[in-house]
C-alpha cells in the first residue's frame, strides 16, 4: 500500500511538472510571437491553453483522491496541498501567456513600436523566475526558491519603468496611444507571471520546510 501511495505521489508530481513545462513553453512562445510579429505562433499558444486546463483538473482530482483515501501525514500532506496551489498558479501563468499571445496577434497587424530594452529585460527575468520556481519544485531546492522570491522586487521595478516609459511615449506620440496602452498591459502580464512564479516558490518552501507560505517570501 505504501509503495502504491508513493507511486501515486510521483505521478502527481510528474503531472504538475508537465503542466509547468507547458506553461513555460506558452510564455516563451507568446513572447517570441510578439517579438517576431508571428500570429501563427500566437494562435498556437491560445489553442494550447486547453491542455494546461485539463492537467489542472487532473491534478486536482488526483490530489483530492489521495487526501480522501490515504489520509497522508506531514510532508506528504504538504506536498499534495502545495501541489494543488502550485497548479492553480501555473494555470494562471498560462492565462497570462494567452493574454500576451492575443496582443501579439494585434501587433502583427499594426505598425510596430520601437523596442524598449527594459521590456525585454522584464520578459527575460519573469521567464527565468518561472523556470527556476519549477526547478525548485522538482528538486525540493529551497535556496533556489528563495532566489525566485528575491527576483520579484526586480521584476516589479522593471514593470514600473515600462509603465512610465509608455505613459511618456503616449504624451509625445498621440497616434500611438492604443499600441502604447497594450505595451503597458503586456508589462503587467509579465509582472504577474513573476508574481505567480513567486507563489510557486513560496509553496516549495511550504512543502519542504513546512513554513507559512505567507511569510516565506516578501509577498503572497
Amino acid at each position: 500500500m505504501e509503495t502504491h501511495f508513493h507511486h501515486q505521489l510521483e505521478t502527481l508530481k510528474l503531472r504538475v511538472l508537465e503542466m509547468g513545462a507547458l506553461a513555460d513553453k506558452a510564455v516563451e512562445k507568446a513572447l517570441r510571437a510578439l517579438a517576431e510579429r508571428n500570429y501563427v505562433l500566437a494562435e498556437e499558444v491560445m489553442e494550447g491553453d486547453a491542455r494546461v486546463n485539463e492537467l489542472q483538473c487532473e491534478v486536482d482530482e488526483r490530489s483530492l483522491r489521495l487526501l480522501a483515501l490515504d489520509q497522508p501525514m506531514a510532508k506528504d500532506l504538504r506536498f499534495i496541498v502545495g501541489s494543488i496551489h502550485i497548479v492553480t498558479n501555473l494555470e494562471r501563468a498560462g492565462d497570462q501567456a494567452v493574454n500576451i499571445a492575443e496582443r501579439a496577434v494585434l501587433f502583427a497587424q499594426r505598425q510596430p513600436l520601437d523596442r524598449y530594452p527594459v521590456f525585454d529585460e522584464l520578459a527575460e527575468i519573469t521567464l527565468d523566475m518561472l523556470r527556476k520556481a519549477l526547478q525548485a519544485y522538482n528538486t525540493g531546492d529551497t535556496e533556489l526558491a528563495a532566489q525566485v522570491c528575491a527576483m520579484d522586487a526586480r521584476a516589479d521595478t522593471l514593470n514600473l519603468k515600462v509603465l512610465k516609459h509608455y505613459i511618456e511615449f503616449m504624451i509625445q506620440e498621440s497616434r500611438a496611444v492604443e499600441r502604447a496602452v497594450h505595451m503597458i498591459i503586456l508589462g503587467k502580464c509579465l509582472e504577474r507571471i513573476g508574481d505567480l512564479a513567486t507563489n510557486v516558490a513560496e509553496y516549495v518552501q511550504f512543502i519542504v520546510k513546512g513554513v507559512n507560505v505567507k511569510n516565506s517570501c516578501r509577498r503572497t
